[in-house]
């Protein structure tokens, strides 16, 4: 495996001579019936989208979120059906996770269009790739990390954000807790804070909020640029 097998960044396209300053917000582990409502509150509040990578359990608990993540323009990727470490995974359990995840999603909302994966903890190898291109989707990482699930502070989770802000840069934040850590899905009052400060100052730097493209897509646009 190697690091070209998923997209830590959105290939910046400079046709022009005008650089694209685009930066992608992305959440795992929700739909959280707490915070996630919060977190599109204030994504709508500030008129910008994201990428939701859910956890397809949790998107078969609350279909009403997932519809409401995709009324209101977000994108809805997958985060697998329970969240395991997928490298300790066999291949068939592997497959399992990521067709299932897909499938309850779009039982909540058929109008969903699910393009895009994240391993859980990141953990990707050769097979996990491979089922998830079979799936039809495209492998996704992250290039901001402040570890907001940790709660570091809100001032620290910005900071982190605003730190590695760059034209491409993918921010890993998150509106839920995997199933293991249930009993921690309400504190995501940091990353809800933090979220209305982060998106006012990426925007007063001259990036533009936008949700994930398609890989593919995107690197045709770079290529012909």
């Amino acid at each position: 495996m190697t690091q070209f097998d998923y997209m830590r960044e959105v290939p910046v396209n400079s046709a022009g001579g005008t650089e694209d300053r685009s930066v992608y917000l992305t959440f795992d582990d929700g739909p959280n019936p707490f915070s996630t409502p919060q977190i599109l509150d204030v994504l709508a509040e500030h008129r910008v989208p994201a990428t939701f990578f859910v956890i397809g359990a949790y998107a078969k608990e609350q279909p009403e979120l997932i519809r409401r993540i995709v009324a209101e323009g977000h994108e809805v990727a997958n985060h697998t059906m329970t969240h395991p470490d997928l490298s300790t995974c066999g291949l068939h359990e592997v497959e399992r996770e990521i067709i299932e995840a897909n499938k309850a999603i779009l039982s909540a909302c058929p109008e969903a269009a699910v393009r895009h994966i994240r391993a859980p903890y990141g953990a990707w190898t050769e097979d996990v790739l491979s089922k998830s291109a079979s799936a039809g989707l495209e492998a996704v990482q992250w290039s901001s990390d402040p570890r907001d699930w940790s709660r570091p502070g809100v001032d620290a989770i910005v900071d982190a954000v605003l730190s590695t802000a760059r034209p491409g840069a993918i921010v890993l934040l998150h509106d839920g807790c995997p199933p293991d850590e249930v009993g921690l899905s309400g504190l995501r009052d940091q990353t809800l804070l933090a979220l209305s400060r982060i998106i006012p100052a990426l925007h007063s730097h001259g990036f533009r909020i936008r949700a994930l493209p398609s890989i593919t897509e995107q690197t045709r646009a770079h290529v012909s640029a």
